[in-house]
């Protein structure tokens, strides 16, 4: 069976005389620089190879298909551990001690209904709310993405010189600050030929300073150990920010973006209650509000379940993504043994 790097040296081969006449036309001759590197493996001694040659194992230990022995690629215990058990045993005693206690005491279901009714109510209308979850995530989504793009080039521009990000950082501050719920009617009036996008940007000023403030923060805490071996090297300021001071902060900008992810979210289900928009365009939080409105109390619960569903979700996968980032090299993630 041939090996990758026996492909990649055919490759190579078939590529050689485009890159000969490519380097005559273009007057570079056989002197055109680029050289192709070496991916052969490098040979082992016969003792080496000796040792590093796989020694035949038992029979007994190897799982058979019928022993019910898993393998150890399935790596069950990752999923049955005390981790993931101990806090479903938590859920499912709340959700079993509420339907009880509704039950028990006898509390109108348009005062607080029972788990049962809640899922209930989420079947009948999911046609309805399913729908109106898309558009808030969409919402979520773009202004998500916006907020980390243009928290991370702030950032960098912050980073690049001190006078700019004290002269800016306080009016990033200001906009933080600032409460979205009296700031969103405003925007709402000035887009009012664009809801959609006035509430992307009621979401995106919540969401865009944890990225902002936490990206700063890791580009400006670069070990200056570091910094001055790549000063000493004469690194220009782009080398440096793409070999040093990007990959340490890293983490700190991971960290920034599971906080902005529900914060995301958060701006989208207020910009929506402020908008209260109906139709086709009408997010979660618009039939929460038309539900309280009604008393349809289980409609709210099971609207409520489907935007923490969503915010649990977000978290999950930004988690997942930082995991995948720096599992392999920052300390934060990566698993020790002892």
């Amino acid at each position: 069976m041939p090996q990758p790097h026996d492909m990649f040296d055919l490759f190579v081969q078939l590529l050689e005389p485009w890159r000969r006449w490519l380097g005559s036309l273009v007057g570079l001759g056989e002197s055109w620089p680029l050289h192709w590197p070496d991916w052969s493996l490098p040979k082992l001694t016969g003792a080496v190879e000796e040792k590093l040659r796989p020694q035949p194992t038992d029979e007994a230990d190897i799982p058979s298909a019928g022993s019910g022995v898993p393998a150890k690629g399935l790596n069950l215990g990752r999923w049955f551990n005390l981790e993931v058990i101990a806090p479903l045993i938590v859920g499912i005693l709340f959700l079993v001690g509420w339907e009880v206690a509704v039950r028990v005491t006898g509390v109108p279901h348009y005062l607080l209904p029972g788990p049962i009714l809640v899922v209930q109510t989420l079947i009948r209308d999911w046609g309805t709310l399913f729908p109106s979850l898309l558009i808030t995530v969409q919402i979520t989504v773009v202004a998500f993405l916006a907020a980390t793009v243009s928290g991370l080039l702030v950032a960098i521009v912050f980073t690049q010189s001190k006078w700019i990000e004290r002269s800016f950082f306080p009016y990033a501050v200001i906009l933080q600050t600032m409460p979205i719920v009296s700031i969103a009617p405003l925007i709402i009036i000035w887009l009012r030929n664009n809801t959609f996008a006035a509430m992307v940007v009621c979401a995106w000023i919540v969401a865009f300073f944890p990225i902002l403030s936490n990206t700063t923060l890791g580009l400006n805490s670069v070990d200056h150990n570091l910094l001055n071996l790549f000063q000493l090297y004469k690194a220009n300021r782009w080398q440096t920010l793409i070999y040093l001071r990007l990959p340490s902060a890293m983490p700190y900008f991971m960290g920034g973006l599971r906080i902005s992810g529900g914060l995301s979210l958060i701006g989208a289900v207020v910009a929506e209650f402020v908008a209260g928009t109906g139709g086709q365009r009408a997010g979660i939080a618009y039939q929460i509000l038309i539900s309280s409105f009604n008393l349809q109390v289980p409609r709210m619960f099971a609207a409520l379940i489907l935007v923490t569903g969503l915010g649990i979700l977000i978290f999950i996968s930004l988690s997942a993504l930082s995991d995948r980032v720096l599992g392999k090299w920052h300390e934060s993630a990566v698993r020790r043994e002892n």
